[in-house]
């Protein structure tokens, strides 16, 4: 099967973050710590051969921005604009998951306190669906989190989508409840280091 063609605000994005070709690290004064540097020392996030990684300059920030508008705005109405707080957290990361060199897929992931990260924002546009990327983007995130020193890792999960999640070694982490009119599971991995 092959993949749909993109909205045009993705497709622009996606062309724009491929055009830009691997972006330089962030500019920052020479000494100063960056937020990633704060971080607890681990291992690097695993990167060989993933079609996963941390958004990487402002053009593919952009294309995460531009496929989660489309799944959660545009196709499911869950909001306005679900950008918040937390997309303007040094501390929050931002993937990204690419085919065939578009950006088509996206998790966010946070840290809250104690060990404890947010997975949230997974979204995969529905053509690159048959790619199982929405699988590799769970498993970069929780990978990540753990890389950087967290033990458990929480989300918020559309009920649709538990089975998936507990494939993927996440359990349920209380009762199902409305969330933004549509019923979420809440669950949690424990997070290797």
């Amino acid at each position: 099967m092959s993949m749909t063609s993109s909205p045009p605000a993705v497709a622009e994005a996606s062309r724009a973050a491929r055009a830009a070709g691997p972006a330089a690290p962030p500019a920052h004064a020479a000494g100063a710590p960056r937020a990633a540097d704060a971080r607890p020392p681990g291992p690097a996030a695993p990167r060989a051969a993933s079609p996963c990684r941390v958004a990487a300059g402002p053009e593919e920030l952009a294309a995460h921005f531009a496929v989660r508008r489309e799944v959660f705005v545009v196709q499911q109405a869950l909001f306005a604009d679900d950008r918040d707080a937390h997309d303007s957290d040094a501390a929050t990361l931002h993937v990204v998951g690419v085919v065939d060199g578009a950006i088509v897929g996206t998790v966010r992931l946070y840290p809250l306190s104690g060990g404890l990260w947010k997975g949230d924002r997974l979204a995969v546009l529905p053509g690159a669906r048959v790619h199982h990327l929405g699988a590799q983007l769970v498993r970069f995130a929780v990978a990540s989190a753990g890389a950087r020193g967290g033990t458990r890792m929480l989300a918020q999960v559309q009920v649709p989508n538990v089975r998936f999640f507990e494939r993927l070694g996440w359990s349920c982490d209380g009762a199902p409840g409305p969330y933004r009119g549509v019923m979420h599971q809440p669950m949690a991995i424990p997070l290797d280091r």
